[in-house]
Order: structure tokens, then C-alpha cells, then sequence
């Protein structure tokens, strides 16, 4: 799971201080949560301004991840750290394969079914075990709202619901009746 703001990509967070050499815990939204060791600079903010923190060591620790940045070289030099967002530029990240997409290249999409009804935008992805989901709001806009005021959760099943994206329209099209589990 990838979070976007503008241009950049935040690919985890910061967690506590780890140990008396200045090393933190890292909250990982890539998958596999490894992904996140690939990248040696990041970008964060600190107190308002922007900083690059420069990962010079990392490893996974038990059932999570753990880092050093560069100059953060005690606990409490790396404590101001916690909490920070980990982002990347977008030209970062790995070409995909035709038909695949980052989740912040979804989020934002105008979804429409087949009977061409507006039902909302994407609003965000949620990992749910056997498929992610497709949370989708409604948008409440005088001149170009969705159909009606229901969010839906659509299961991302590209295949079976012949799902078309269009970056470039930011739409996506799918096979979903508009009245499917929805309360009146």
C-alpha cells in the first residue's frame, strides 16, 4: 500500500527508537514490507521544513523492520524522528507491467459501471486477506455528482468485474451494478 502527496510517495513511517545506537523501528506500507529497504534516501518533515534522511543500515527484526539514518547516531537523536513519513519521488518507483497499478494511482479515480453511472470516487484501498477493496465515496458536486450518496465497497477483482482504468481520464469502468448490497 502506497500513500501520494503530489509528486512524492510515502512508503512508511518512522516507529520508536530501537536499541542505544540511534537505530528505529520502520512502519513499512510496501509489499512485501522489505520493498521499503530498497530505497537509501527519503524524504520528511521536521518542525515545518522539509529534511532527506539517508538510510545507511537496515534489516528485518523479527516480524518488522528496523533502520539507521545518517547523523541520528543515539536514541534520543533518533526519537525527534518518530512518527515522520518516509516518502520517495514517484519516478522511484518500479516500472509495473501493463494492467497493474499503485494504489495512489487509483485513489482519486472517478468509478463508473457499465450502465455509465457516476458512483463516486476512490477513495481509498483496504486490505482485507483474500482481495483488496475498493472503498468508494460518494461526491456530492451540483454539476457532476455521483448518483446517489451511498459509499461502496467494491472488491478489486479486475478480471471478473472488467475493470478498464484511464489514468489520463481518471476514470475507471467496471461491471458493478449501482444498487448492488445498498440500503433505500
Amino acid at each position: 500500500m502506497l500513500f501520494r502527496s503530489q509528486d512524492s510517495i510515502c512508503l512508511g513511517r518512522i516507529g520508536a527508537p530501537h536499541g542505544i545506537k540511534g537505530w528505529v523501528k520502520l512502519i513499512s506500507f510496501t509489499q512485501p514490507r522489505e520493498n521499503l529497504l530498497q530505497y537509501a534516501k527519503f524524504s520528511g518533515q521536521l518542525d515545518g521544513r522539509t529534511i532527506v534522511l539517508k538510510l545507511d543500515g537496515s534489516r528485518p527484526q523479527g516480524k518488522g523492520l528496523v533502520g539507521h539514518f545518517t547523523g541520528y547516531d543515539t536514541p534520543e537523536e533518533a526519537r525527534v524522528l518518530t512518527h515522520m513519513e518516509l516518502h520517495v519521488p514517484s519516478e522511484v518507483l518500479p516500472e509495473l507491467d501493463a494492467g497493474e497499478f499503485y494504489w495512489h494511482q487509483l485513489t482519486g479515480l472517478k468509478v463508473i459501471n457499465l450502465q455509465q453511472e457516476y458512483l463516486g470516487v476512490i477513495d481509498r484501498l483496504l486490505e482485507t486477506g483474500a482481495n483488496d477493496v475498493l472503498v468508494v465515496c460518494p461526491v456530492d458536486d451540483n454539476l457532476d455528482g455521483s448518483i446517489d450518496d451511498q459509499e461502496r465497497l467494491i472488491p478489486w477483482l479486475p478480471e471478473q468485474l472488467d475493470v478498464k482504468v484511464d489514468l489520463d481520464k481518471q476514470e475507471l469502468t467496471l461491471d458493478w451494478p449501482s444498487d448492488y448490497l445498498t440500503q433505500d
